[in-house]
C-alpha cells in the first residue's frame, strides 16, 4: 500500500488544521505556507475534503478553512479514504479479475488479512493522536522538563 502525495497532503492539511482547531478559520495562504503545499493542488483536497465532511469553510474577509468535527473525531480512514478512494495492499484484493492468476493464488487471503489489518489502524488512529505523538517525538529524552 503507497500513499499518493494527494493523500499525504490531505493528511498534512488537516494536521494543520488541527493544530489551530478552536481558533480562527485558516486560509489557503497560511495552509500553502506552513505546509508548503502549493495553493492550486490545496484548493483540490480541501474540495474533496469539503465534500466528504471533514472541513468546513468560512467566507468572508476573515474566512478559510476549520476542521467539521473535533479532531479526536476525525480517522486517518476518513481524510485517507476520501481523497484515496478504498485502499488495498495489492490490486487484486480489490478486484481479483485483474490478477489472472487469482483463482490459483495462495497469498491473496495473506494480502487480505494485511490490508485490513492498515485498514483498521487508519480506522482507529485519529487527528489528535497522530498530533500527541507528534509532539511527544519533538520533546527532549525523558519529557518535559
Amino acid at each position: 500500500m503507497r500513499l499518493s502525495c494527494r493523500g499525504r497532503y490531505a493528511t498534512r492539511a488537516m494536521i494543520e488544521l488541527a493544530l489551530h482547531h478552536g481558533k480562527e478559520p485558516l486560509s489557503l495562504k497560511t495552509i500553502e505556507k506552513n505546509q508548503g503545499i502549493s495553493r492550486k493542488y490545496l484548493t483540490q483536497l480541501m474540495g474533496g475534503l469539503r465534500i466528504a465532511g471533514l472541513v468546513v469553510v468560512a467566507r468572508g474577509k476573515k474566512g478559510g478553512y476549520t476542521l467539521a468535527r473535533h479532531p479526536s473525531e476525525i480517522t486517518l480512514a476518513d481524510i485517507l479514504f476520501s481523497v484515496e478512494g478504498d485502499m488495498s495492499l495489492v490490486d487484486c484484493v480489490k478486484d481479483p479479475r485483474l490478477c489472472y492468476r487469482s483463482e490459483e493464488c495462495i497469498a491473496i487471503p495473506t494480502w487480505v488479512e494485511l490490508s485490513e489489518l492498515i485498514k483498521n489502524y487508519l480506522r482507529s488512529t485519529t487527528l489528535a493522536d497522530v498530533l500527541k505523538r507528534g509532539i511527544l517525538s519533538q520533546l527532549p529524552e525523558g519529557g518535559p522538563k
